[in-house]
C-alpha cells in the first residue's frame, strides 16, 4: 500500500500529463475523463462521481458526488477555472469531513502551468499548530 506522499504524488503525475497532453481551455469533465484514462493506465485505483452523504444530526439530509475519490483515501476537485477562490478549499475541506479523510488535491486544469493544491482537513491542521 501507498503512503499519502506517494499516493498524491502519482494523482499529481497522471494529472500533469493530462495537462501536458490536452492542454487548458476545456470543460472539466473533458478533464476528468482524460484523468481517469491515465489512471487506468498507471494502475492507480479510484472510484468517479462517488455519492456521498451529507448528515446533520444524525439524519441524513442529502448527497453530493465528488469528481474523483483516489483509493478510497484522496479527494480529488477538478477546476477548469481562471483562479481558485477560498471556497473551493472551503469545499473540499467539508468533503473530507463528511468523507472522515484527511487529504485532498485540486486540480486547475485551465492554469498554464497547472495548479495543484493541496488541501488537509481543518482539525488536522489545528491539531499540528498545537503540537509546534
Amino acid at each position: 500500500m501507498l503512503s499519502q506522499q506517494d499516493l498524491t504524488g502519482k494523482i499529481i503525475g497522471a494529472a500533469i500529463a493530462v495537462h501536458r497532453e490536452v492542454g487548458p481551455g476545456f470543460l472539466e469533465n473533458i478533464y476528468e475523463n482524460a484523468l481517469c484514462v491515465e489512471f487506468d493506465a498507471q494502475g492507480i485505483p479510484y472510484e468517479r462521481q462517488k455519492v456521498i452523504n451529507i448528515f446533520y444530526r444524525d439524519k441524513n439530509v442529502g448527497e453530493h458526488r465528488l469528481d474523483v475519490l483516489v483509493a478510497g483515501s484522496v479527494v480529488v476537485e477538478l477546476k477548469a477555472i481562471r483562479a481558485l477562490e477560498d471556497i473551493h478549499f472551503a469545499i473540499v475541506r467539508s468533503y473530507l469531513k463528511a468523507l472522515n479523510l484527511e487529504c485532498g488535491l485540486i486540480l486547475n486544469f485551465a492554469a498554464m502551468p497547472l495548479t495543484i493544491k493541496r488541501v488537509g482537513r481543518e482539525f488536522a491542521q489545528d491539531q499540528q499548530k498545537e503540537a509546534e
